[in-house]
């Protein structure tokens, strides 16, 4: 039986000390200075950091195992994924999920999905051994990084080293043993005082898992990536810097979708300048423009109903959008950040279906008929935006932020039928988001967090423009809605956390709570619509559509928390949980895709070549659950997995493990239920079963 291997390393969160804050700052401070371009959100200042912020890092230092999207998120306390195969994985943070979050890279960029169905996420488009860390705000408590409604996810790409100049690079390998799945990387880089290039590309081949029952999961995918970084200093306080890369997806199969990728294609390129020290008032301004285009081709070729129906979707998403802003400081205790931002994505596409079967008769002539999938819509957000930090005392900072964006929607080429049910002028949104906040370092040890937050969302493209496509986790059709007021997210925070210094052998101990209220207005879901009829499949059941909707009452709530015990210098014992408690008073039910509670229990040694951890993973049954979604209860599991690694030379790097040891058949309940596949009920699909995995890099 084939075995699987896919996890991270065991992410150790940013719960430091003071004192470790200040050597933080310091370090963080001087990369600052060399690299000249903030591309990160999170420096270690209290006077210039977001509140209740997650930086979870070490990706790119302790390697164990090749990387797929989801290990970056997995073990991050309060992240969950939600998965439709090995390749389809968005990222879910305290159940806000989607648009829901702001994800972006190095502090801005963004790249859009163009399948309905999010076959290619923004986290697809980027190769995961890239990232070397992942920088959570855990929610609206910032607004100079655009609309935000649940939370901010900066994916920080890894950074040349300027103060080690000339020629270097890294190779890599990987391997797991459940799908024989393979992982490769080569990155160069050419580093001077005026200027550096980094070079890279990877290569990823997975094949299909099989879970602990030893059933094959169709979820095998190849992508190769390349990408290049051209940076200029003009002087030591002004530097311009240009991001090119592309992303090819080949072969995909998503075992919770009803087609699979042919191919996804994606391009993105990011310019970013930066002029500090300007003056004694005016300190900096930054400036980026980003574009990405994603062309995607879907197909059910391989899938049951290719018999009765072809099938091909080829569709694309550009985005492009840019930021500009000024930091300022008309006092001592006074900083300031104001600026202006936009986002513009456009869609368009179609599916074109071959008919061979109707109404259970083969027909002699196949009948050919096209669909509008986007119906040539966009949406563009155009935001303004100011934040002030004042310094009450050198140990209390309060924020205050205000932001307005301007939303404009529309869709050039609707549908017949979708025209009939709406008014489809062009429609224009003002939305008022804002924060305010205060962080309290109270000694050296400890320090304390509150924040309020009105985060607002308009609508997604799918929410508002989507026409009879199955894009839930359910079997139903849904029906957009272009009149959708904008989500309204009012969430209350508090927060602390510390570290305590021991003797007799106990290093010392270190902690870290969140408590969070939300609530929620206009929140949008699917609602089915009895006086409307499927469009396709007619006599196909469910035979009603969902049409999108905004709902009045609905609220979340939770608590994350971590202790950390360090011992004999280079031992640890930590243990974290998460839980999020949603309702939905309208309907009488939880918020779709509401994780279950979660915990985790690690034990580890480490030290500068030498690193091994044990991780014993515990997630409850969720019954807490959302019917209408399509939502049923999902079983508890545990699992655990193991990780070792070793620095035999300098420049070298080893790493395995096991994951899932105990080889333990289960399925999250966040995961996409098996969508026309053969020998395959519509069940949620399962995870890998016990899997081995090898890595090795090579740095010069």
């Amino acid at each position: 039986m084939k075995t699987y291997f896919s996890m991270l390393l065991c992410i150790l969160l940013s719960t430091v000390s003071y004192g470790q804050e200040k050597n933080e700052t310091k370090q963080d401070t001087t990369k600052q200075k060399t690299t000249k371009l903030n591309a990160v959100i999170v420096t270690g200042d209290l006077k210039t950091d977001p509140v209740l912020t997650i930086v979870a890092n070490k990706y790119d230092e302790k390697i164990v195992q090749p990387k797929n999207v989801a290990d970056l998120f997995n073990n991050i306390n309060g992240f969950s994924v939600i998965k439709r195969g090995n390749y389809a994985i968005d990222p879910s943070f305290r159940g806000a999920q989607y648009e829901q979050l702001n994800i972006q890279y190095d502090g801005g960029t963004k790249a859009m999905h163009a399948c309905p169905n999010r076959m290619d996420p923004i986290t697809t488009h980027i190769i995961p051994e890239e990232i070397s860390k992942i920088e959570i705000i855990k929610g609206p408590y910032t607004v100079r990084y655009g609309a935000t409604f649940g939370g901010i996810v900066n994916l920080v790409t890894q950074k040349p080293d300027y103060e080690d100049t000339g020629f270097h690079g890294k190779v890599s390998g990987g391997y797991e043993s459940n799908g024989n799945s393979l992982v490769n990387l080569a990155q160069v880089q050419y580093i001077q005082k005026k200027y550096d290039i980094v070079a890279n590309t990877g290569y990823r081949d997975f094949g299909n898992y099989e879970d602990g029952d030893g059933t094959e999961i169709p979820s095998s995918f190849r992508s190769l990536d390349y990408g290049f970084k051209l940076g200029y200093n003009f002087s030591e306080d002004q530097r311009f810097q240009a991001h090119w890369r592309q992303s090819f997806g080949r072969d995909v199969l998503h075992a919770a979708l009803p087609m699979d990728t042919e191919y996804d294609n994606s391009s993105i390129i990011a310019l970013d300048y930066s002029l500090e020290n300007i003056g004694t008032t005016i300190q900096s301004l930054t400036a980026k423009a980003y574009y990405s285009y994603v062309d995607h081709l879907m197909t059910n070729d391989n899938r049951p109903s290719f018999m009765m129906m072809e099938a091909a979707s080829a569709v694309d998403a550009t985005t492009l959008g840019g930021k500009l802003e000024l930091n300022w400081q008309p006092s001592e205790k006074i900083n300031v950040f104001s600026g202006v931002d936009a986002m513009h994505v456009a869609r368009d596409g179609g599916r074109t279906r071959l008919v061979k079967v109707m109404n259970g008769n083969m027909l002699a002539t196949p009948m050919l008929f096209n669909d509008k999938v986007w119906q040539d819509s966009y949406i563009t957000d155009m935001g303004l935006f100011t934040e002030l930090k004042y310094s009450i005392s050198s140990k209390t900072v309060l924020t205050a932020g205000m932001r307005y964006d301007n939303v404009i929607a529309e869709i050039q080429d609707p549908e017949d039928d979708f025209a009939e049910m709406y008014d489809l002028e062009k429609r224009t949104e003002h939305n008022i988001s804002g924060t305010v906040s205060v962080k309290h370092r109270v000694s050296d040890y400890f320090t304390f967090e509150a924040a309020y937050g009105r985060g607002v969302r308009s609508a997604n493209m799918i929410e508002r423009f989507i026409n009879h496509f199955t894009v839930g986790q359910d079997p139903y059709e849904y029906i957009g809605n272009p009149n959708l007021d904008a989500e309204i997210n009012n969430q209350f925070e508090i927060g602390f956390k510390g570290n305590t210094l021991l003797k007799n052998g106990f290093n010392s101990l270190k902690y870290q709570t969140s408590l969070y209220y939300s609530f929620l207005e206009n929140y949008i879901v699917g609602i089915v619509d009895d006086n409307l009829t499927r469009k396709y499949n007619p006599t196909l059941n469910p035979i009603n559509p969902k049409v999108f909707r905004n709902l009045d009452n609905a609220y979340k709530t939770g608590v994350e928390a971590m202790l950390q015990l360090d011992f004999l210098n280079h031992y640890f014992l930590k243990s974290e949980f998460s839980y999020v408690y949603s309702r939905n008073k309208d309907l009488n039910e939880s918020l779709p895709l509401t994780p279950p509670f979660t915990s985790r229990f690690v034990f580890g040694f480490e030290k500068p070549k030498f690193w091994a951890n044990v991780q014993y993973n515990i997630v409850a049954t969720q019954h807490n659950i959302s019917p209408s979604y399509g939502e049923t209860k999902t079983d508890g599991y545990q699992t655990m997995d193991l990780r070792l690694g070793v620095k035999p030379f300098h420049n070298l790097t080893l790493g395995v493990a096991v994951i899932n040891a105990f080889d333990k058949t289960y399925n999250n309940h966040l995961n996409f239920s098996f969508t026309n596949q053969a020998d395959f009920g519509r069940t949620p699909i399962t995870e890998p079963g016990r899997n081995f995995s090898a890595f090795l890099q090579y740095a010069f």
